[in-house]
């Protein structure tokens, strides 16, 4: 089994956020408790979403000095924008032996798209970080984490090789699909702990099946054009 645990903002934020992702701001100190923790256990795995600046700030920094490595899954079109990463950041994230991959161009649920709309989510989007980073981006995270079966079907045929969600649940080593955790500013380093690498019963893993069943069969959102 593999733990994917998520960041999205370390500290203070340098930008206007989205409705309700204030709760994704962590502090500081609990980021660096979950490197300290975790970052030794080997089925674990970090990335970060929505390239904000203290992706360079904070995370690549904690990463460095503890030997760790993580990919990192910013926003295309947010790349040079206010409080988010720029071309020259994310080239020195990836000289750091970190991976790259996409969060789309504009932050939009990828499911309620017309076609036109997410080719460019998935194309443009992909081919201007590969310029930025200088190697090919293989890797997808879906932002908000929602997904369904024309998604992940696009997703396949465009050939990315690994596609990450936001169900909280572990990953099968070598699945497509890989659930992650995001950790949230209401997170502890112990809860964190207990919901990681707890017990886990067999309604709960019924339930996490289920639930990734339904989204990766439901039929994509009729788009009006």
């Amino acid at each position: 089994m593999i733990i994917n645990i998520c960041f999205h903002g370390i500290g203070r934020p340098a930008r206007e956020l989205e409705p309700d992702e204030d709760g994704y701001w962590i502090e500081p100190g609990l980021f660096e408790e979950v490197l300290d923790r975790f970052g030794d256990r080997p089925e674990v795995r970090f990335s970060f979403d929505d390239g904000n600046l203290s992706d360079l700030d904070h995370g690549l920094a904690g990463l460095l000095r503890r030997g760790l490595t993580a990919t990192f899954f910013p926003v295309a079109g947010r790349l040079d924008g206010p409080g988010s990463l720029g071309p020259d950041d994310l080239r020195v994230i990836g000289r750091a032996g970190m991976a790259i991959g996409s969060h789309g161009l504009d932050h939009r649920p990828w499911r309620s798209l017309d076609d036109q709309e997410l080719d460019r989510e998935l194309i443009t989007a992909r081919n201007r970080l590969a310029e930025v980073v200088g190697r090919p981006i293989t890797q997808a995270a879906l932002p908000l984490g929602r997904y369904d079966r024309k998604v992940l079907g696009r997703l396949r045929s465009l050939g990315y090789r690994r596609v990450f969600s936001s169900d909280r649940a572990p990953a099968e080593k070598g699945a497509w699909l890989q659930p992650r955790y995001s950790v949230r500013d209401t997170d502890t380093i112990s809860g964190l702990e207990r919901e990681l690498f707890g017990p886990r019963s067999l309604k709960q893993r019924a339930r996490y099946r289920a639930v990734a069943l339904y989204k990766s069969q439901r039929p994509g959102i009729a788009v009006r054009t």
